[in-house]
């Protein structure tokens, strides 16, 4: 069935070194604690590092191919620190937030996986932002129960932003409630340069940097529930029906999630992970790429996201793969 459209639309070990990425021009930033990546353009380069941890080869690189607009950055989880290229100013994420949204209730009911967890009723208001805005919804009933698994897929996978704002409230009583909640959150794993002020991300007051969504994405991504609807393609929820997820991305090999999001104001953006196989050893590479064609339209900018992040991908992951088979 359709949906109404939208506004927001395990890699290397110790075994390998980090992954630094040189410039032929402009050097793509290391990000460590405090600093601030300066603005870059062209082609990266990651270049050798040295021995890793446990005096594994470093990556030779070539050129890395960087999204020439935006902000971006990516982290071997486990390999150090994250690498940017971009200025690393807050910028409004769009339905990027519904992973707070997503992180926060998870940290605060959690589910085994496979577990339904408690029936939520829709209210009225839930019902009554159904297509309204231009917003992204999903045609929920005032009265029928969901569980909280099936609202967690209605959120993340067709982005409802009226199922983020009914969570919210369920939570917590109110949007606004909510929203200090996850600013909270964002204190917590240290994503200083993050504003949260709602939970559908609709508003453009909602901003962050990729350096900072990488944060979250590494904590968001060690619930195996959460983990487990990010990668689903389809699902199929009684009284909605079959619903296929934003992130086309997820045809790419070894990708394993994680959200999209889009808005006039916030561009294309795409939070994504990937398992990377080397050896006998799966690790995760974690992705965000934001800011994409930025006030154009939010289908111009997801498109420019996605196809960016997917050349991104491809490219490390090939490089990283090669890295440890030619050891």
């Amino acid at each position: 069935m359709s949906l109404y459209p939208a506004l927001c639309h395990r890699a290397l070990g110790g075994a390998l070194a980090l992954l630094v990425l040189g410039i032929t021009a402009v050097t793509a930033i290391t990000v460590e604690r405090g600093a601030d990546p300066t603005p870059a353009s062209g082609n990266q380069s990651a270049a050798s590092a040295g021995p890793g941890p446990d005096g594994g080869p470093a990556i030779d690189g070539s050129t890395i191919q960087w999204p020439q607009d935006g902000q971006s950055a990516v982290e071997l989880v486990g390999a150090g620190s994250p690498q940017a290229r971009g200025d690393q100013r807050p910028v409004p994420i769009a339905s990027l937030t519904k992973v707070m949204t997503a992180h926060v209730i998870l940290k605060e009911h959690p589910l085994r996986p496979g577990e339904p967890g408690p029936l939520i009723e829709v209210d009225r208001q839930a019902f009554h932002e159904v297509a309204v805005g231009g917003e992204s919804t999903v045609p929920v009933q005032a009265g029928q129960k969901y569980s909280l698994r099936q609202l967690l897929e209605l959120l993340l996978i067709p982005s409802g932003n009226n199922v983020a704002r009914l969570l919210a409230r369920w939570d917590s009583g109110s949007q606004e409630a909510f929203a200090k909640k996850m600013q909270r959150t964002a204190g917590d794993l240290g994503m200083g340069r993050s504003t949260y002020t709602g939970a559908s991300g609709i508003e453009p007051t909602t901003t962050s940097t990729a350096v900072d969504q990488l944060k979250l994405a590494r904590q968001a991504m060690k619930d195996p529930v959460f983990r487990e609807i990010v990668v689903s393609r389809t699902i199929t929820v009684p009284g909605i029906g079959p619903i296929t997820n934003t992130n086309s991305l997820l045809d790419t090999p070894g990708v394993v999630g994680i959200k999209t999001g889009s808005s006039t104001p916030a561009g294309g953006n795409l939070l994504w992970a990937c398992e990377v196989r080397i050896g006998d050893t799966t690790r995760m590479l974690l992705g965000a790429v934001l800011h994409q064609r930025a006030n154009t339209t939010p289908s111009e900018g997801m498109h420019a996201a996605l196809e960016n992040s997917r050349r991104l991908i491809t490219d490390l992951r090939d490089r990283l793969t090669s890295a440890r088979t030619e050891r």
